[in-house]
């Protein structure tokens, strides 16, 4: 039997299953990697059902990949929300790195998380009270969601569905440090912009940081759940226990990218999931690229988020790359930079990833969102970071320790130092070296990460769970977990052994001393 036909075989029992998938996402970049898996689901012939609030930003009520519930209420997650939530997180960063600007950082944080969980826990009330038995009436056969909100979560304990995570993060911070174990000596914390190899007093830093962010959890995240676990679920549910239970954690990374660290086997690694092959460009770009001749082009985006930049930062970004001898293109929809030179293209929308796998493409500046910085890695583009804010910073740490690109702080940055910086990573033949080098690893394996994915959320349809892949730790207490029970009892007994040898030998002496005594 040839291959060709045990494939279409398989292509046809795949398709013939069919499974229900309930899907719970994040809106904004989260989404755009959730629809790629979306797409594909639905081209193996599954039924998407996508749960969605009345402001969603990218998550459309009408499409043609899946069925949407809208709530009739908002999520604060929308375009002009997060546009000025970010905006004025970069003027408190502005101010500089003092104490004082991270402290007013953290404090605007965590006032965000606060209401967002606010919301959140009064969306799932409401899904609980009105939506409830509809969604049990369908009989889904798994839920997928973005472990960053808590709402599939909860939802697929109370419909009682098997559990895939499409993560990077969760509430309570990287997804790893939830599910595996996570020593501090040498797993940095997201925000100390640490490698696995720390001196003494950075690892105190990262500790101390992970203690402030437990600290965080406690106080803006798991109150605003209490209330509902408690009705919906009994008063001895817990809340981080109802992530551990997940059934699949599909992470959106993968080692040639993140520090090597334990993992667990229900932990399927699919970074760069969403990179595909380029596709030619549109026509007008094409040729704006084909006519930068042998110097080349340049590509900047800040992502979903970030649509301008402060009027000086971005006429010095614009200055710096007219002195350039390649060509730009800039997505950016702020104000024209009065510096702008000739060479310089602004675009509203750029198909990045067609850009990234173009071969006149010599840079990509980015603000290191975990998508860019895949796509990047994917096509083996060298990367000038300008982090801005939430994870980008360690994003772009992880490719710089790697040789593969180099970061700049945006905020005391000027013309001179950008252009130097564009100069280094330009001219410098090791970075793009590198960054080849990690796509070469990154691409060589033996399924291409989409291909694992859906392997794996098929598997788990299929055998209604995999729960012969999941770690019962977590229903263990703390004290058993780290075995401080086990090591108190046996530090009980080794004292209660030395304690009984110690009164023994008193009493031997004691003896012994009469003895003596009644002899003189």
């Amino acid at each position: 039997m040839s291959w060709s036909w045990i494939s279409f075989c398989w292509l046809c029992a795949t398709a013939a299953y069919g499974g229900k998938v309930l899907v719970f996402p994040l809106d904004g970049s989260h989404w755009i990697n959730m629809k790629v898996i979306i797409e594909e689901l639905h081209s193996r012939g599954h039924q998407v059902t996508v749960i969605r609030h009345n402001d969603s930003w990218y998550i459309k009520e009408t499409s043609p990949l899946y069925t949407s519930v809208t709530l009739d209420m908002e999520s604060g997650f929308d375009e002009d929300s997060m546009g000025a939530f970010v905006a004025h997180l970069l003027e408190v960063q502005q101010g500089g790195h003092s104490s004082w600007s991270y402290l007013k950082m953290e404090i605007q944080l965590a006032g965000a998380i606060n209401d967002f969980n606010i919301k959140m826990s009064q969306a799932l009330e409401k899904i609980f009270q009105t939506l409830a038995q509809p969604l049990l009436q369908a009989k889904y056969d798994l839920m997928l969601t973005d472990p960053a909100v808590p709402g599939g979560v909860l939802l697929a304990h109370y419909l009682k569905l098997p559990l895939v995570f499409n993560v990077r993060w969760t509430t309570q911070g990287e997804g790893h440090l939830s599910i595996a174990p996570s020593p501090l000596s040498y797993i940095p914390i997201m925000g100390t912009e640490l490698s696995d190899k720390m001196t003494f007093f950075q690892r105190v830093v990262n500790v101390l940081i992970f203690a402030f962010g437990k600290y965080q959890f406690a106080q803006n995240v798991a109150p605003h759940y209490t209330v509902l676990l408690e009705k919906y679920f009994g008063p001895d549910a817990d809340y981080s226990s109802m992530f551990q239970a997940a059934d699949l954690w599909l992470m959106r990374v993968d080692f040639v990218f993140e520090f090597p660290r334990p993992t667990m086997p229900n932990v399927v690694y699919m970074g760069g999931f969403q990179c595909k092959p380029a596709k030619p460009l549109p026509a007008h770009l094409e040729e704006f690229v084909q006519s930068s001749g042998e110097h080349g082009v340049v590509i900047m985006s800040l992502g979903t988020l970030i649509a301008d930049l402060p009027f000086d930062l971005a006429d010095s970004i614009a200055a710096a790359f007219a002195k350039l001898p390649q060509k730009v293109i800039w997505r950016y929809k702020g104000k024209r930079p009065a510096t702008m030179g000739n060479n310089t293209l602004l675009v509203d929308w750029m198909p990045q990833n067609d850009l990234l796998g173009h071969p006149k493409v010599k840079l990509f500046v980015a603000h290191g969102g975990t998508n860019g910085v895949q796509e990047a890695l994917y096509h083996g583009v060298p990367i000038l970071g300008l982090p801005l804010i939430f994870d980008q910073r360690d994003n772009l740490l992880r490719i710089e320790v790697r040789g593969a690109g180099k970061n700049i702080d945006i905020f005391s940055m000027n013309e001179d130092i950008f252009l130097k910086g564009l100069q280094e990573v330009l001219n410098d033949p090791s970075y793009r070296m590198n960054m080849q080098r990690l796509s070469s690893l990154h691409r060589d394996q033996p399924m291409k990460p989409l291909d694992t994915a859906l392997f794996w959320i098929e598997f788990v349809m299929r055998h209604k769970g995999a729960a012969h892949l999941r770690t019962e730790s977590y229903r263990l207490p703390w004290y058993s977990y780290y075995s401080v029970d086990v090591i108190s009892f046996l530090v009980g007994v080794v004292l209660l052994v030395l304690c009984t040898f110690a009164g023994l030998l008193k009493c031997l002496c004691s003896m012994c001393l009469r003895k003596k005594r009644k002899g003189d």
